[in-house]
């Protein structure tokens, strides 16, 4: 059997069913920190970080061996047939690292299946029915969480009716909305207090389900100041505040958890992605309250938790301990990186986001999103060497996510190799 790129996307047009598209240009055969190696042979930066899940790049050794580990003794249990240490171990590990609220875990698959589980336990928790999510927040692609997602509308195209009793409140987008901050946080609490007048009685809500860095729908940070509001109406009212931290969770922040640099505990807490550093996991935290209304049977998964999956998770917090202090000194390098870049390329519209969690906001020459832009510069910098991922419904944002432990020469290399993809852009206007 051939291996060469064009036989592998010649094979793959014929049995992968077209909904599942691929961005890059190449096929990859193996990977190892920052870097991805074709069947050509040719090594690029992978700064998609497999949308966010490898936060210690690839194939990190302290993760493989603890899979590999696992692997040789145990590979798969069931949902409600035998405990194992690997299970008790990775949670363990999360619940001490995790938001104080958080006291005990329940492992899944993957980001979608885990959001769905956090509604039917807030649901159960609360006995209410209503939901609360935010205008550009994205949650995964299941009728559920699909029904919660509203970074792109064509997420929903031609699956309706939704799920009943959702409500979209906006979450604060300053640079769409051509605000300052402070003006964008009091205007979308504004509307969250009307649609609690107008819409929806609070005492109807079981949660509010939010993200609180967005990632798909455009990389823009909550606030303390809105985020802390968004809590007090929460707990005023008997309403759980659910932090979906699928893709801002596990250092990509800056600390183990957006909720924690912002400030604000949620009363659930849903991870996915990077948990077990590219393996196949999700988890759901709470309290000891909350879970108390899930009776056994309430719920259930056949391969979530599985053995080696939270042996990797282990071993994933364990090595991120020492990586999370370093992530601040990267981040400063690349927003000041990005920000120099914007005074000489109009391009460049919004800089923002938070550690490693960097939206570059592409514009036009009237300031509008610039689909384009991002088409074209991308182009650019995979012919030099490095692959990235957009973001946005316009699909105009850079979505700048290396691994937290990319080495500072890479970080460097990659931030050039964009600058050069702007200029040979912006010179072909």
């Amino acid at each position: 059997m051939t291996t060469n790129a064009n036989s592998v996307a010649e094979r793959a047009r014929e049995l992968i069913a077209p909904v599942l598209s691929h961005r890059a240009t190449f096929d990859v055969v193996k990977a190892s920190g920052s870097l991805i190696t074709t069947s050509q042979g040719r090594d690029y930066l992978d700064f998609s970080t497999g949308i966010a899940c490898l936060n210690l790049g690839h194939n990190h050794p302290d993760v493989v061996q603890a899979a590999r580990e696992q692997l040789e003794s145990l590979w798969h249990a069931g949902w409600g047939t035998y405990l194992y240490e690997s299970l008790v171990t990775a949670a363990e590990r999360i619940a001490s690292v995790a938001p104080r609220s958080v006291e005990q875990v329940l492992f899944l698959n993957s980001g979608a299946e885990a959001v769905e589980a956090a509604i039917k336990l807030a649901r159960k928790s609360t006995g209410r029915q209503g939901i609360v999510a935010f205008r550009g927040g994205f949650h995964g692609r299941t009728m559920g969480s699909v029904s919660y997602s509203t970074s792109k509308a064509e997420y929903r195209q031609g699956y309706h009716p939704l799920v009943p009793s959702v409500f979209v409140s906006p979450f604060p987008h300053p640079f769409e909305w051509g605000l300052t901050q402070a003006e964008a946080d009091q205007l979308a609490i504004d509307e969250l207090e009307r649609m609690l007048k107008y819409e929806v009685t609070p005492g109807e809500l079981a949660a509010f389900l939010i993200e609180p860095i967005q990632g798909e729908g455009g990389y823009y940070p909550g606030t303390n100041a809105f985020l802390s509001r968004v809590r007090s109406i929460a707990s005023d009212h008997g309403i759980l505040l659910v932090a979906d931290e699928v893709q801002s969770g596990f250092g990509r922040t800056g600390d183990w958890f957006a909720s924690q640099v912002l400030g604000v505990d949620p009363d659930i807490l849903v991870m996915g992605k990077a948990i077990a550093n590219g393996l196949p996991l999700s988890a759901i935290g709470a309290s000891k309250e909350v879970f108390s209304s899930w009776k056994p049977g309430s719920h259930g998964t056949t391969f979530g938790g599985n053995p080696v999956s939270c042996a990797a998770a282990a071993a994933t917090v364990d090595a991120l301990t020492s990586v999370i202090p370093g992530v601040a000194e990267r981040s400063e390098y690349a927003f000041r990186a990005f920000h120099e870049l914007g005074k000489t390329h109009q391009t460049i519209g919004d800089v923002r986001g938070m550690g490693l969690m960097i939206g570059v906001d592409l514009v036009d020459d009237k300031g509008r999103p610039s689909q384009e832009a991002f088409r074209r510069i991308a182009a650019g910098a995979e012919q030099r060497g490095l692959f990235i991922l957009p973001c946005g419904p316009d699909g105009n944002i850079i979505r700048f996510i290396p691994p937290l432990n990319v080495p500072m020469s890479e970080l460097s290399e990659g931030i050039e190799i964009l600058a050069d993809a702007f200029a040979e852009y912006e010179e072909g206007l």
